[in-house]
C-alpha cells in the first residue's frame, strides 16, 4: 500500500512549551487512521503541526514531498484539507457560498457545480439550507458544512480534528457513517483526531494512542479495541 503521509521525529512547540516529542506515524492511501488521546495529550497540536500551523521540526512528508518549512496556505495546493476543531465555517456566508469558497484552489469551474450537488447528496440537510447563513445552522449542520467545504478542494488527505465535539449522539453516528461512506465509495483518505474512541475505531483501519506528546500504542483498529489499557481508558469497559 502506498504511504500518503509520513511523520517522523516530529517535535512541536508553542513558544517555550514543547507539546510533541519525536512523533512518528503514517497514513496509507485509502485508509482511515485515528489518533486517540486524553485532553491535553497533543492531538490537536499534531494536526496543526502537520499543517505547519505551529513551530515544529522533524519531517512531515506528503506523497514524498517535505512539508516542514512550507507555509500553511500551501497545504490545500498539496492536497490536504483540514477540518479544524470548532467547525471552521464562514458564519456570515450562506451554505452554498461556503462550498464555493472551499473550491478556491480549483481551476475546473464546470466541475465545481457537480461537486456542490454531490455535497447536497451526501448531506441532504445542507441542500435544504443552501441559502441559509452558516452562522444560523445547528452545530451538527455546521460540522456537515465544514466537512463538505473541505471536500470541495478534492483533497488527497482529509484531516479531521474532533469532529464529534459538542454534537448530539445521533448526529455523531450519522456523521461517522458519512465518513465511512466517503472512504468506502470514494476512497477518501482520512486522519481523524477523536475522543469518541468507540465510533472512531468502528470505521478506522489503524489507530495510534497519544500520551504527553508521544505515541505509546499503535496497531489495527481491532488490535487497539482488544487492548486492555485502551479498553479501560477510552472504551469504557
Amino acid at each position: 500500500m502506498t504511504t500518503m503521509l509520513e511523520v517522523t521525529g516530529l517535535d512541536a512547540s508553542y513558544g517555550p512549551i514543547q507539546v510533541l516529542r519525536g512523533l512518528g506515524l503514517r497514513v496509507d492511501e485509502g485508509e482511515i487512521v485515528v489518533l486517540l488521546g486524553a485532553n491535553g495529550a497533543g492531538k490537536t497540536t499534531t494536526i496543526r503541526a502537520i499543517c505547519q500551523m505551529v513551530d515544529n521540526k522533524g519531517s512531515v512528508r506528503m506523497g514524498g514531498a517535505e512539508l516542514v518549512g512550507q507555509r500553511p496556505e500551501k497545504m490545500a495546493a498539496l492536497g490536504i484539507a483540514h477540518v479544524p476543531q470548532g467547525r471552521g465555517t464562514f458564519p456570515e456566508l450562506t451554505v452554498e457560498e461556503n462550498l464555493q469558497v472551499g473550491a478556491y484552489v480549483r481551476k475546473d469551474r464546470p466541475e465545481i457545480r457537480n461537486d456542490i450537488d454531490r455535497s447536497y447528496a451526501l448531506f441532504p440537510r445542507l441542500g435544504e439550507r443552501r441559502t441559509q447563513i452558516a452562522g444560523s445552522l445547528s452545530g451538527g449542520e455546521q460540522q456537515m458544512l465544514a466537512v463538505a467545504r473541505a471536500l470541495m478542494s478534492r483533497p488527497k488527505l482529509l484531516l479531521l480534528d474532533e469532529p464529534s465535539l459538542g454534537l448530539a449522539p445521533l448526529i455523531i453516528q450519522d456523521l461517522f457513517a458519512r465518513f465511512d461512506e466517503l472512504n468506502e465509495n470514494e476512497g477518501v483518505t482520512m486522519f481523524i483526531v477523536e475522543q469518541n474512541a468507540n465510533l472512531a475505531l468502528d470505521i478506522a483501519d489503524r489507530a495510534y494512542v497519544l500520551e504527553a506528546g508521544q505515541i505509546v500504542l499503535s496497531g489495527t483498529a481491532a488490535e487497539l479495541r482488544a487492548n486492555d489499557a485502551v479498553r479501560r481508558a477510552y472504551l469504557g469497559f
